[in-house]
């Protein structure tokens, strides 16, 4: 598929870009008992993102420390952070690297990259939405996207011991990020 042209992302603007934590979200949801969603996100994470002249050439690099889980239920939270779920005594971070960005559609894009949780590093593609460019809170240049992907948490050794039964194994991931050109 060819380059997104300029038209199809008006403002694009190359430069590095650091995620701006308190204006951006690291979300998941998984099924519970088969009929209902929990939903939970990350409170604590970091990124940079480089736009590249040719945008299939831009990277992204994020690290999330998987303490900062946060469901809206202390006790279920607790209990995510035991070595049933994210083992964050162990593993106190998962990163994703990106190694490849398509283009899909004329204005979406595909990340392809390598996410490492628990120890485990497996593929993911993000399906991405570049929401723009802008002025930010302090006049600086900022950038907006989204990005949803789903795994699966049994191929990253997250086993949910005895709560295997009533969680489900496939995790949505969505992200809403604000970066500011640094």
């Amino acid at each position: 598929m060819s380059t997104p042209t300029e038209a199809a992302l008006p403002g694009y603007t190359t430069g590095t870009w650091a995620i701006d934590p308190i204006h951006s979200e690291v979300a998941f949801s998984v099924k519970h008992l088969g009929i209902a969603k929990v939903r939970g996100r990350f409170d604590d994470f970091e990124g940079q993102i480089v736009t590249a002249e040719n945008p299939l050439d831009s990277t992204v690099a994020a690290t999330i420390r998987t303490a900062s889980v946060s469901t809206g239920n202390e006790q279920r939270d607790e209990h995510v952070r035991t070595p049933d779920f994210l083992n964050v005594e162990e593993f106190a971070e998962m990163t994703f690297r990106s190694t490849g960005v398509r283009a899909n559609g004329s204005a979406g894009f595909q990340v392809d990259g390598e996410l490492t949780l628990r120890g485990v590093s497996r593929p993911v593609t993000l399906d991405l939405e570049l929401n723009g460019f802008g002025q930010g809170m302090e006049g600086k240049p900022a950038l907006g996207l989204s990005a949803s992907t789903e795994i699966s948490r049994s191929d990253f050794g997250v086993t949910a011991g005895p709560a295997s039964a009533v969680v489900g194994d496939t995790i949505k991931i969505t992200l809403d990020v604000e970066a500011n050109q640094v």
